[in-house]
């Protein structure tokens, strides 16, 4: 379920804690001799009755031992079994010198677990070492996995198979998507999975365009069918959220494109990450986008070239040079405002300066 930022978890009254030094009836019938119980705490490890015997094992070998070096008259004898021990021991020193001098060698490390070797110019995470939320030392494996699983999350055009569905009204649900993603102050993550969602669930299942307003993931169940103005009953909606669950497998893992614009900009400005934020939620719009950026250290993490972005850049462009729709307001008015520094309202590059970017 997703996670509501700002939201702490509600306390429950009435409940008090057990007092740690209450005493039982048994302990009080005792008197001051107050015996430890057998039994462990609420919680605790249990007792394992094998050290015990191997303590007591111990001891009785040693007194065993005490006795049988004493005769009847109270005097110290040696016994075969000592004398033997004490040759063997004797023999054996010279081996165990040459065995303490030749150290067993290192075993080798597998070559699929020798960690890769950044150069120092490409090193993003070096300087979040001491930061553990940020896994440096991970940071570069866990995005090349999610590079590998965005393979099995390929979108094709499923409009065809929707009878009653269009790109127009897609535009419109991720839409309102994104406002209740502002309205219940959810993560990013949560929106760009949402959408996710619902594409991999339109690609396998034809809808109608009555219950498209149902394909997404809620929070809540009740704030769900209030901000649907109550189109839908409460079993309508969890029945759906089974169907979606069941038509993807429960593998909801999907590589979204936000996690990668974080990596990538994680040396940039507020003010930049905030503009490609706004790029990106737009991208959203359209089903055949993916976004990129470029410098040799985005090439090195990425694995893309400019040459591989252009023609994605080139439909970007177009898109946001196209006239604002009146019914799709959200993303622009969420980045007009003064808390996303107002990057909405930045005019676009000069198309003669975009190509000649691109064609470095």
């Amino acid at each position: 379920m997703p996670v509501v930022r700002g939201k702490k978890p509600a306390v429950t009254t009435g409940i008090k804690m057990p007092k740690l030094n209450a005493t039982t009836r048994e302990n009080q019938m005792e008197g001051p001799q107050v015996k430890r119980a057998s039994s462990p705490p609420h919680g605790a490890p249990k007792k394992r009755t094998a050290f015990i015997d191997i303590t007591n094992a111990h001891k009785s070998h040693a007194n065993l031992g005490k006795s049988s070096s004493m005769s009847s008259e109270g005097t110290p004898t040696v016994t075969e079994e000592q004398t033997y021990k004490d040759e063997g021991q004797v023999a054996a020193a010279p081996v165990e010198e040459l065995e303490a001098a030749a150290p067993p060698a290192a075993p080798e490390v597998p070559a699929h677990l020798l960690k890769q070797q950044i150069p120092v110019e490409f090193d993003i995470d070096s300087e979040n070492s001491e930061d553990c939320y940020m896994c440096p030392e991970y940071a570069k494996d866990i995005f090349d996995y999610l590079k590998q699983r965005e393979e099995k999350f390929v979108l094709c055009n499923y409009m065809p198979s929707q009878p009653t569905l269009n790109p127009e009204m897609r535009a419109i649900l991720i839409d309102w998507l994104v406002e209740v993603q502002e309205n219940f102050e959810l993560y990013h993550e949560t929106l760009y999975l949402a959408v996710k969602m619902a594409d991999h669930y339109l690609s396998k299942t034809p809808v109608h365009r009555e219950l498209l307003q149902l394909e997404r993931s809620p929070p809540c169940v009740d704030d769900f069918l209030y901000i649907c103005d109550d189109a839908y009953k409460r079993e309508e909606l969890i029945a759906t959220e089974a169907k979606i669950l069941q038509a993807l497998s429960f593998d909801i893992n999907i590589p979204i494109p936000y996690r990668f614009l974080r990596r990538y900009c994680v040396s940039a400005g507020m003010d930049t990450l905030t503009l490609a934020r706004f790029f990106c939620e737009m991208s959203l719009m359209e089903m055949d986008l993916d976004l990129g950026g470029w410098c040799p250290t985005l090439q090195f993490h990425s694995g893309y070239q400019t040459s591989d972005l252009a023609p994605v850049v080139r439909k970007l462009y177009e898109m946001l040079l196209a006239p604002a729709d009146d019914k799709l307001k959200a993303i622009r008015n969420k980045y007009s405002h003064k808390v996303f520094f107002e990057v909405a309202s930045l005019p676009l590059v000069d198309a003669d300066i975009l190509e000649k970017a691109l064609s470095q």
